[in-house]
């Protein structure tokens, strides 16, 4: 791995460490109801297949989803997973700023204390995401034995412990529950297996923003820590408040704009049509699908607590729910206008897909490939 002053710039096992050491703990169920939840999950996970593939029209193309595993894991066994797809994604990064490692005293500081920091707060953020995350199609990270991969190098991950938090949370039918989620997830590998291109188009597009990524690792540095002060409520005397703005936005450079424009488009549709084909599907599957949703939807609205959207804000997870509003909208009303199969022409090429503009204008990206219905 990539390291300064021969020290990994990144702690990958300490930020494991760090984040199942304080990651909160899951809702209290006996063996009996975890192996219960578990079988469940795998049973509705895969009826959800048929009920997807129905809906969406979408036929995979060079694999099954059933070659791409479904795993049911606990909140440990979603940040690793997750740290393995960081380590992955983020090594060319990391490379770059060991190329432009400061020598000296400068550099030796660096190599002694930068990884083991960088890992605690890696740590730390991934035991703040641990406890929400439903689901997740992980489309980078490499096969391990205790998680596989399949043969297009996804895998599908369901968060027990969260699905049953919230079910409780919501006081919802939980079978239901557990059923409308694999929906959503589902959907997501579908998209990967059903547009063969999809996967490394996405990883193009990341690349391509880490590569614009500032790698003098000073820079880097100053970056993290005005945004720990923000994140503290803390910031150096006659500076600007920077409330208002998100981790995301404290790290990107300006060249960087326009890249995360287009994979912000990208995200929107996945998301939202992940969304629009849950709904979509639910009325037919899931009996209590409107209360479901309406809860959900409100649950999202308003986060847990104040610390929650505070910390949602900072770490631009509201950018996230925003993407699933949006997005949900431009299907809803492409696929309206010009009907599924219309919709799916989506799928063609990454020149088919919606830009950031054309997400919030979805006729503008109807007149684009399908061409004005004015004459």
């Amino acid at each position: 791995m990539t390291s300064i002053g021969g020290t990994e710039m990144v702690d990958w096992n300490l930020a494991v460490a760090t984040a199942t050491r304080f990651v909160r703990p899951g809702p209290d169920v006996s063996k009996d109801e975890a192996r219960a939840v578990v079988a469940e999950l795998r049973r509705h996970a895969k009826a959800s297949e048929e009920h997807v593939r129905g809906f969406t029209r979408m036929i995979p193309v060079t694999h099954e989803p059933e070659d791409t595993p479904v795993l049911v894991v606990d909140r440990a066994g979603w940040v690793r997973a997750n740290v393995a797809g960081f380590r992955q994604l983020l090594q060319p990064l990391l490379a770059k700023m060991q190329d432009r490692r400061p020598g000296g005293p400068t550099g030796a500081v660096l190599g002694a204390v930068g990884g083991k920091v960088t890992g605690v707060e890696l740590g730390m953020l991934l035991s703040f995401l641990a406890s929400r995350v439903l689901g997740q199609y992980e489309t980078f990270a490499p096969p391990t034995r205790e998680l596989p991969a399949g043969r297009g190098g996804g895998r599908l991950l369901l968060v027990a412990p969260n699905i049953v938090h919230v079910e409780r949370e919501l006081d919802v039918d939980p079978h239901d529950f557990r059923l409308w989620v694999c929906l959503h997830e589902e959907t997501h590998r579908t998209q990967f297996t059903g547009v063969p291109w999809l996967r490394d188009h996405l990883e193009g597009e990341i690349q391509s923003f880490l590569d614009q990524t500032e790698v003098d690792p000073m820079t880097v540095l100053e970056r993290l820590r005005e945004a720990a002060q923000s994140l503290a409520g803390a910031r150096p005397e006659g500076e600007e408040n920077d409330s208002g703005r998100s981790f995301v936005e404290l790290v990107q450079t300006p060249a960087q704009r326009e890249t995360l424009g287009r994979l912000t488009a990208v995200m929107s549709l996945l998301e939202g049509h992940a969304d629009f084909v849950m709904d979509g599907v639910g009325p037919a599957v899931v009996p209590s699908v409107a209360e479901i949703r309406e809860k959900f939807q409100q649950r999202r609205a308003r986060g847990a607590s104040r610390l929650d959207v505070a910390l949602r804000k900072l770490l631009g997870l509201d950018a996230k729910l925003r993407q699933y509003r949006d997005g949900e909208r431009f299907v809803r009303a492409v696929v309206q206008d010009v009907g599924m199969d219309g919709f799916n022409r989506v799928w063609t090429s990454p020149n088919t897909l919606p830009t950031k503009a054309e997400i919030a204008k979805p006729a503008d990206w109807v007149a684009r490939v399908h061409g004005s219905t004015e004459s």
